[in-house]
């Protein structure tokens, strides 16, 4: 068996980054997911910059282990081929604006009519009712209207900022994957057999907003959580960040203990700090942060990154060099977590990734295959469905599917 959730099937019917990335996750650990892709240029990500051999890297960085089905959902033939590939299978995915699913006549009752078990899943930008639901969405407004930017922007009183990647599409990918596993293990609990009684797996609904502000709460909104008591500013703990300029570059250095404090002291050779009222407990070095990060970096600056490195860790103080992206894939750390896999992808090369991110001791994950080229398996997939070569390719002159690209060029296969 090669991982945990080998056996289930997943139709996805996402595109872009935060429904791709989900079920992404899950292909990962051992599910078979069906991409269904529009025969007319398929998810918008295949066509974006940065390219090699007909695939981007977004694309290629989000639907690794997948299959991909081009089908025509407007015409009712496409749908009717849609469901044949739904029977059978254990989670429905879509992530297109509310209400744009159930004019398609792909609903929630339309696919439970034929797999009614199955755990249905919608991902939606803002949510699903109030005077936001219906608009356009992407990243930067869900940073803006889950008080993010503020956040970022480090005070009420400043320019908010972006994050500079995209956190809201990204985290609302991992939560999405976490509550369709949770849904699968909810509808296993429920008793031996499910399927066999009739049983239905639950409507899965997340929003990219929700998920950014229950994201959010755990360590932003202290100023909003006493009812009645609320403030309207979160205190700034400081405007300077922990990335120190040294001699030769920058480094990270956080202290939060007398400890690690004491320890810092030492090996910055600043004694007179112990002795200083400012800093005399954890509160005061609070109290006073900009000082004491300000006093920090001063003495910082006299010696190389890597002295400094050396320095600290000798003393238990917690820091860390700061990386490019470039320097990133070769750290030692990196090197020694295996982070980063290299594989040969038929049409775009030899490509650097990073590996799944658990690691499962039973049921290891592996690399099965490269994200895949617009309606590559259409025919394997609807052939297995019950579909005759004759029917598909009737289909394919008349757009409802998309046949593999390569398979235009070649002919099908034996």
């Amino acid at each position: 068996m090669s991982g945990p959730l080998t056996g289930y099937r997943i139709v996805d019917l996402t595109s872009m980054v935060s429904g791709p990335l989900a079920t992404m996750i899950l292909a990962d650990q051992g599910a078979e997911v069906i991409k269904v892709e529009n025969p007319k240029g398929g998810d918008y990500t295949r066509g974006v910059s940065n390219r090699h051999g007909g695939f981007s890297a977004s694309f290629l960085n989000n639907n690794r282990n997948k299959r991909s089905v081009a089908l025509n959902l407007k015409d009712p033939r496409g749908r009717e081929l849609l469901l044949r590939l739904v029977v059978g299978a254990d989670v429905f995915v879509q992530n297109f604006r509310p209400g744009v699913i159930e004019r398609m006549g792909l609903g929630e009752d339309a696919i439970r009519a034929v797999a009614p078990d199955i755990v249905y899943v919608s991902i939606s930008g803002f949510g699903e009712r109030g005077p936001y639901a219906a608009k356009p969405v992407y990243d930067p407004l869900v940073q803006a209207l889950s008080g993010l930017t503020t956040i970022q922007g480090g005070s009420d009183q400043l320019r908010p900022r972006l994050v500079r990647t995209i956190l809201p599409d990204k985290l609302t990918g991992v939560t999405a994957a976490q509550a369709i596993t949770a849904a699968l293990l909810a509808r296993e609990r429920r008793g031996q057999g499910a399927r066999e009684s009739g049983g239905k797996g639950q409507h899965v609904r997340l929003s990219m907003l929700d998920s950014v502000v229950a994201f959010l709460w755990s360590s932003d909104m202290g100023s909003q959580t006493f009812v009645g008591d609320e403030f309207p500013q979160e205190e700034a703990q400081s405007f300077i960040d922990l990335i120190y300029q040294t001699a030769d570059g920058y480094i990270s250095v956080a202290v939060q203990s007398d400890k690690e404090w004491a320890g810092l002291v030492r090996a910055v050779e600043r004694p007179e700090w112990l002795e200083d009222a400012r800093f005399k407990t954890a509160a005061l070095r609070h109290q006073n942060i900009d000082a004491r990060l300000e006093a920090t970096q001063e003495a910082l600056r006299g010696r190389s990154s890597a002295e400094w490195l050396a320095r600290l860790e000798a003393e238990d103080v917690p820091c860390a060099p700061v990386l490019r992206r470039r320097d990133m894939i070769a750290h030692p750390q990196i090197l020694a977590n295996e982070t980063i896999t290299e594989t040969e992808h038929p049409q775009a090369g030899r490509l650097r990734q990073a590996r799944a991110a658990a690691r499962f001791s039973e049921t290891p994950v592996r690399h099965r295959h490269g994200a895949p080229r617009l309606g590559e398996h259409t025919r394997e997939l609807l052939e297995a469905a019950g579909v005759s070569a004759a029917e598909l390719d009737a289909l394919a002159a008349e757009a409802v599917i998309g046949l593999d690209q390569l398979e235009a060029v070649q002919g099908p296969g034996p």
